[in-house]
């Protein structure tokens, strides 16, 4: 399997793969993604180069988003400090279910965290989500605490408020990397004290 930046062709499927994911965990009694994603905004990640694809072959069999931003309100300025990649949107096709591929995606980004000199790979999950909870504690997550006020991005209610974290390293995920190789995080700047 390959793994390669997301184009703008692949919006179309991404956004599939959230309706997909969002049927499934709706049929397990879950409220994550219910509500509909906006296709500028995810065009606008796709453009800006954090948007990654697993194929096999010509199906598209995962994704995953790995970027310096982390969603306002969550994480302390001096976790902001520490230099940190945040992960969002792992989804992984219902068709290649079972083979821990969201797992290998997972130190796929730990290991490009890693080369961009971060110190840790990071997420905030589902709040009540607690079988993806659990997923992230199997996978070397470590939870730091969970936030339940404030406001989302989008304007709605605070709803994926878990936040974990886990040390970046290299890995053998076994995916031949097509992406190219990532820019060395900043030592400073807005987000980042010196």
């Amino acid at each position: 399997m390959i793994i390669a930046p997301a184009e703008r062709n692949d919006l179309a499927k991404l956004l599939a793969f959230r309706e997909e994911a969002a049927n499934w965990l709706r049929r397990l009694g879950s409220d994550q993604w219910s509500r509909p994603y906006p296709a500028e905004k995810l065009l606008t990640t796709i453009e800006a180069g954090t948007v990654f694809m697993l194929r096999d072959g010509h199906v598209t069999a995962g994704t995953i988003t790995l970027t310096l931003d982390a969603e306002e309100g969550l994480w302390t300025p001096a976790e902001l400090a520490e230099p940190s990649m945040f992960i969002n949107k792992l989804t992984v096709s219902r068709d290649y279910a079972g083979r821990d591929l969201g797992g290998r995606l997972l130190d796929w980004a730990g290991d490009r965290a890693y080369r961009a000199g971060a110190q840790w790979l990071r997420l905030d999950a589902w709040t009540t989500n607690h079988g993806l909870q659990r997923y992230y504690l199997s996978h070397g997550f470590e939870h730091v605490r969970t936030v339940r006020e404030g406001v989302a991005v989008n304007g709605g209610p605070r709803v994926s408020g878990w936040l974990a974290q886990r040390a970046a390293r290299p890995a053998d995920h076994g995916f031949a990397d097509h992406t190219p190789e990532p820019d060395r995080l900043p030592t400073a700047g807005p987000d980042r004290a010196a």
